[in-house]
């Protein structure tokens, strides 16, 4: 007897994940290793039809301490490094 063995490819498409990229202030450099960034956005009133501006503070790593108040900082996700911060500084 002949065994004949097919293979099936997955139909599913590949999906490519890109991590959230945010650009703000940074606020605080307190801590050691670990930076505080301001970021704005804009969002528009559901009933009133005016933008308001939004603001959220995000816990970022920053290796070495390289960024100080006010400078302007680039975070990217990554995974939960603790329990506050799951981003990084990339510029």
């Amino acid at each position: 007897m002949k065994k004949s063995t097919t293979t099936t490819k997955s139909t599913k498409p590949e999906i490519k994940v890109t991590p959230q990229t945010f650009s703000g202030v940074v606020t605080s450099d307190k801590m050691k290793d670990t930076v505080v960034v301001r970021v704005e956005r804009f969002i528009k009133h559901p009933k009133y039809q005016k933008f308001i501006k939004k603001s959220t503070k995000l816990m970022a790593s920053d290796i070495g301490n390289t960024k100080k108040i006010g400078d302007k900082a680039t975070i990217q996700g990554c995974r939960p490094i603790s329990k506050n911060k799951s981003f990084k500084v990339i510029a």
